[in-house]
């Protein structure tokens, strides 16, 4: 189940790492904003959970069937991680926001939510960098042997 390549590897790969990430946010985004709801935090933690999943499935699609092209696991990785913090981004707008007020200023730099697109971007990368590593890619990641 866990020899190179394979699917189960990487998928635990992903969703270890993706524990990690969401560990850090769980406990490091109330020193950005104290006024954080628990259940923000909760969402935080489960998201990168399910980020490092999806990554890490997402190891299969090494070609582009349509366009015929090569994926390499640096493109589907950022890919990904940017798209999935997108809609984070959508759906927790106000309480990012408020966050990105509160520890940037009114006139930071960085006071668009969209900026967390990066860091989907960077914990994406470095989950599908050791998911690929350890576990894989491509169709021979799910042949039977």
């Amino acid at each position: 189940m866990f020899k190179k390549p394979s699917l189960i590897t990487r998928i635990v790969i992903g969703k270890t790492l993706g524990l990690v990430f969401g560990i850090i946010g769980f406990f490091s985004l109330p020193y950005f904003y104290p006024d954080l709801s628990l259940m923000f935090q909760w969402a935080i933690l489960l998201w990168y959970v399910t980020l490092g999943a999806l990554v890490g499935v997402f190891g299969v699609l090494n070609y582009h069937p349509i366009l015929k092209l090569p994926l390499p696991w640096w493109f589907r990785s950022a890919f990904l991680g940017g798209w999935m913090n997108f809609i984070l981004v959508l759906f927790t707008y106000d309480e990012f926001k408020e966050m990105m007020l509160y520890t940037f200023g009114e006139n930071g730099l960085f006071t668009s939510p969209f900026w967390i697109i990066g860091d989907g971007i960077i914990a994406a990368l470095i989950i599908g960098y050791f998911a690929t590593k350890i576990g894989g890619e491509g169709r021979s990641t799910i042949e039977e042997q």
